[in-house]
């Protein structure tokens, strides 16, 4: 489909109430290629690239949250999909939030995998800035280390193809794309209202190794929304749907059990 005159790659699976699946950054949709035929058999499952990752087009304007967001409701207008649940890992639960805001109308929940709803601090805002300095002198390098601080040390050691194959799948990101979503991220708003006032289930996915994305930062946030649910992992760092596949998606099925 085209959302702003380019193309948007994503896949569908699976039959009943939709799940979209909203990758992080740098990666793509296949992030969820261990979910996908799990979920299929309960849901309608919609992983989605989003502009500028895996087979999405670049978009002429950056890559901010709020244009992501959009992205994801011009897959789900494609698709005659009137509400979803909404699962979006780290940059992905931006995005998440974003369309929470824009069109809450749409959703039935809300799953921040690794994700939290404040913006960039200053300093945040100026290794973002790095970083799109060292993506544009050798962006293969930046992937790699990037990806290597994302798992828990341990697991890491153990499961060294498991990293690889995320490795792999950040290399093969443009400069471009990476660089457009860095400064989107840089740039994101907070949110920490947003997420005060939501009405529908909102699920936090966190792990006690997570570098990234502490979690005692995150668990204050989940005493915010109406109605919050949490699930603290023991040694698991920022990808948890790959270091605790079978826990992390037994989580997102049973939630979306209760949010339909």
């Amino acid at each position: 489909m085209t959302f702003l005159n380019k193309h948007v790659s994503y896949t569908i699976a699976g039959n009943g109430p939709a799940l979209v699946l909203v990758h992080g950054f740098p990666m793509d949709k296949r992030v969820w290629d261990d979910f996908v035929p799990i979920l299929a058999n309960d849901f309608t499952v919609i992983a989605i690239d989003l502009p500028g990752f895996g087979h999405s087009q670049m978009l002429e304007i950056q890559h901010n949250m709020w244009v992501m967001a959009d992205a994801v409701k011009a897959v789900l207008d494609e698709e005659k999909i009137q509400k979803t649940v909404l699962t979006g890992h780290s940059m992905g639960g931006y995005v998440g939030l974003a369309f929470a805001k824009s069109y809450p109308e749409k959703l039935n929940g809300l799953v921040l995998f690794h994700s939290q709803a404040g913006a960039d601090d200053e300093t945040a805002k100026e290794n973002r800035n790095m970083a799109i300095e060292t993506v544009k002198l050798n962006h293969n390098n930046f992937a790699y280390s990037f990806i290597d601080s994302l798992f828990d040390p341990e697991f890491a050691l153990k499961y060294p193809e498991i990293v690889e194959r995320f490795r792999a799948i950040a290399t093969e990101q443009t400069p471009e794309a990476i660089v457009s979503a860095l400064a989107g991220l840089r740039d994101r708003e907070n949110q920490i209202e947003l997420l005060a006032q939501i009405k529908i289930p909102v699920l936090f996915i966190l792990g006690k190794s997570d570098s990234r994305m502490p979690f005692t930062k995150i668990m204050a946030q989940a005493a915010l929304p109406h109605h919050a649910e949490m699930l603290l992992l023991a040694d698991v760092g920022h990808m948890g749907f790959a270091e605790a596949t079978e826990k992390t998606c037994d989580a997102v099925r049973s939630f979306c059990e209760r949010c339909n």
